[in-house]
């Protein structure tokens, strides 16, 4: 009888579980609901109040559960592929709090960002309303990764972006919902232009107050802000040719109670990191870089690597409790010949957050973001959006980009297809 070394059974042992807990992750159906290149984002929500979400993407609405039957919100202009959309990213919002969600669209960079109204009733008892009214937000929008959060505190959402070569926000004067949006800056004037990359936000020094963060560090909001003072700046190097990426966020990867940052260091080149915030003996707070995927594969311990990381989400994918990152490839940023591996799988990932030890019984915690494929050939575009799109309590996934629009429904315990 051939006898198994000890050591043998152990690492069968343990590949066994990881098989096993892998077979257990979230599942995916894809379903491409156009394969024309409208946008380079998308979002979703219940338009029509019929209790089922729905996915807008560029000028169209799908209207769920099974996205077949769509409208538009304003004339149709498709793209061609090798060239640019001028909607640069989509967002939700009740934005004239009358029970109806709106759409509001970030359009080319430096240009304006636009709100439209939803028609309500009209919409839900219809069968087609073309073309809704249309209110400016924001009059001048750069940047590249705009993001929409509760900056001030007050429950509201507020515009993250650059303008005029400043980095801030635009709030509304939601007692006038059609009004221009103000534009706040955070910042003195820098080197932000329109196509700048890698913006984001997150309480980075928990004082319970929304920081600001870009490629070359972050902005401390300060406790009693006069509207004029630029914020304190931090200078951290969070993108190594400080091109910057996609969307940034702080989170506390590593469970030790402070906030980390999450970014992706080049939107045309490669690098997805993580920075651990370290406190030095004067108090100070570093940070210290972590690889998730490089530009080779062997930069992480599960052979991942892919290009022009443009879009970043940050969501609890699995419900574990920790959030987890949803990236992948923007196909053809710059056409066929442009940045790098134009041409590679447009790849869609999301990267599971797994903590190693526990700090509750004193020992030391590692991280490892396992990657997860979602989708071989979607990508991202400049925005990728995961949340519960039809009412199942787990978060799906949808994308615009040049490959058309996706979207990526949770089929846990059945086989993902097309």
């Amino acid at each position: 009888m051939t006898r198994i070394p000890a050591l043998l059974l152990a690492l069968c042992f343990v590949v066994t579980l990881m098989v096993s807990a892998d077979a257990a992750e979230p599942a995916f159906k894809t379903t491409r609901l156009t394969d024309k290149f409208y946008s380079e984002g998308a979002h979703f929500g219940d338009f029509n109040r019929d209790g089922k979400g729905d996915i807008v993407s560029g000028p169209f609405l799908y209207f769920g559960p099974d996205f077949k039957h769509k409208d538009w919100i304003y004339e149709p202009k498709e793209y061609e592929p090798t060239k640019y959309s001028h909607n640069f990213l989509t967002f939700t919002y009740d934005m004239n709090s009358d029970g109806w969600l709106d759409v509001i669209q970030v359009g080319w960079p430096g240009k304006e960002t636009v709100w439209y109204e939803n028609p309500g009733d009209r919409l839900s008892k219809t069968a087609a309303v073309k073309g809704w009214n249309k209110h400016v937000m924001l009059a001048v929008t750069d940047s590249e990764s705009p993001c929409f959060s509760d900056v001030t505190g007050d429950g509201k959402p507020e515009l993250i972006c650059m303008s005029g070569g400043f980095l801030g926000y635009a709030e509304a004067d939601w007692k006038q919902p059609t009004k221009v949006w103000t534009f706040r800056r955070a910042s003195n004037k820098g080197p932000y232009q329109r196509y700048t990359h890698g913006i984001g936000f997150g309480d980075v020094n928990n004082d319970g107050r929304v920081d600001l963060l870009e490629a070359r560090g972050w902005w401390e909001q300060p406790k009693d802000w006069d509207g004029k003072t630029p914020w304190k700046h931090h200078q951290v190097g969070f993108s190594r040719k400080l091109r910057g990426g996609a969307q940034m966020y702080a989170y506390d990867i590593d469970g030790d109670g402070d906030s980390d940052v999450i970014t992706s260091l080049d939107g045309h080149g490669y690098g997805l990191s993580w920075f651990e915030q370290v406190k030095g003996e004067d108090g100070k707070a570093t940070f210290r870089e972590h690889v998730i995927t490089g530009s080779k594969p062997e930069n992480n311990g599960w052979g991942v690597k892919f290009s022009q990381i443009h879009a970043i989400d940050l969501v609890d994918m699995d419900g574990d409790g920790l959030k987890d990152i949803i990236t992948g490839k923007r196909f053809w940023a710059h056409g066929p010949k442009g940045d790098a591996e134009p041409n590679a799988p447009a790849v869609l990932y999301w990267f599971k957050l797994r903590r190693n030890g526990s700090r509750k019984k004193g020992g030391p915690v590692s991280v490892d973001f396992v990657p997860h494929l979602i989708h071989n050939d979607s990508g991202v575009g400049t925005q990728v959006i995961a949340g519960d799109i039809n009412g199942d309590g787990k978060p799906d996934v949808v994308v615009g980009n040049k490959k058309g629009t996706f979207v990526h429904l949770r089929v846990d315990g059945k086989a993902a297809g097309e």
